[in-house]
């Protein structure tokens, strides 16, 4: 990650990393108190620490919990039954995806892990499937060597597990609770994974599973009409997806903050889709005869960062921030940027992905009665 000064003036750079957050609020505060710009300015950003602050904060509620009751199926077909471990065998649960940078920087180690106590532990690699596919999930694995099951999430887990930051860690304890949520791969976890393996399982009566609904099953279809669903944008207003109390068609974009600018070095043919779409639909937002909403994901972002993405960036649409993934979720979006394209009746008409690069025609074919 790159290093951030507090220098207001450096605004325009806080989005190269996947968030800007601790930056900005330096900044605003070295403007209030000059003295204190001459103490900030020379702390870099840390993404480690600002990543686990996260991962903690997100895992608040899931401490002390049973786990899931949920069935992985691995790249190779495998299914691995989290309940039949609880109450036998702890689990070592690593959400991942293979254009994060700190995830490749934290898969030596965690292969380490995996080959001395794989035995001991189920270790489960699991990719987050959010701007990644099972392909790229499963070359990854081959080039580093991981011997780990690999399963990768269509938002269910993610769901369960409040999934904010990559990588996320989630252990299990040998009764099946969720005992550590966190993302360095530091001495923290190293005692949290120790704490594990030294469980005897004396006192692990396996707990009641948490029951599970996978996200295919509650998302919308294409050609579903779409009722009783609204979102607040960033300003307060909001916008009826449903369709109700209007007559224009409405055009959902879904992206990441960080697309753009995080994902220029590591996945760039994605952050080129973000940009192209972006800037397609600031000039289609000058039509009067379809509305657009554009939807933030809520991975790595907060609402400070999405201020100072929309301070550095030329957005011409209302934005909403999805905070917990809701909504990405309800339309089953897993890929950015992507575009749902609702007519007029609220009926989900279209859904535009990554590749297409005719979007005004997309449009034009949901403006036809």
């Amino acid at each position: 990650m790159p290093t951030h000064t507090a220098r207001l003036s450096l605004a325009v750079l806080l989005m190269t990393s996947l968030t800007g957050f601790t930056g900005l609020v330096q900044a605003q505060d070295a403007l209030a108190n000059p003295m204190a710009e001459q103490e900030q300015v020379e702390q870099p950003y840390d993404q480690d620490a600002d990543g686990e602050q996260r991962a903690k904060k997100a895992g608040e509620n899931l401490l002390g919990q049973p786990g899931p009751k949920a069935v992985l199926t691995t790249l190779t077909g495998e299914k691995i039954d989290l309940t039949k471990l609880y109450g036998h065998k702890p689990i070592y649960l690593k959400f991942w995806a293979t254009w994060c940078v700190p995830c490749r920087a934290q898969m030596p180690s965690f292969q380490a892990f995996q080959a001395a106590h794989g035995d001991e532990v189920q270790v489960i690699a699991v990719n987050t499937g959010f701007a990644d596919t099972a392909k790229a999930a499963a070359g990854y694995a081959k080039k580093m060597g991981l011997t780990m099951p690999i399963a990768v999430d269509d938002g269910t887990l993610a769901k369960v597990f409040n999934l904010r930051v990559t990588p996320q860690h989630v252990l299990i304890d040998r009764s099946g609770r969720i005992a550590y949520v966190g993302h360095s791969d530091d001495q923290e976890l190293k005692d949290a994974l120790q704490k594990l393996l030294s469980d005897d399982g004396a006192h692990s009566a396996p707990v009641q599973a948490t029951p599970l609904v996978p996200v295919a099953d509650e998302a919308l279809k294409l050609g579903h009409t779409i009722k009783g669903l609204s979102v607040a944008t960033l300003d307060g207003k909001t916008v009826d997806v449903a369709r109700t109390n209007t007559d224009k068609p409405l055009g959902l974009v879904f992206f990441a903050t960080w697309c753009e600018s995080y994902l220029a070095e590591s996945k760039p043919e994605t952050s080129i889709a973000c940009k192209r779409v972006r800037e397609d639909v600031n000039k289609l937002s000058q039509r009067d005869d379809i509305e657009w909403l554009a939807v933030a994901s809520g991975l790595w972002t907060e609402q400070a960062d999405v201020d100072a993405y929309l301070e550095t960036t030329e957005v011409k649409v209302p934005v909403a921030l999805d905070s917990d993934g809701t909504l990405f979720r309800e339309f089953g979006i897993q890929q950015i940027p992507s575009m749902v394209l609702i007519d007029s009746q609220g009926k989900w008409r279209q859904l535009v992905g990554p590749q297409e690069t005719n979007l005004a025609g997309a449009v034009n074919k949901v403006l036809v009665p």
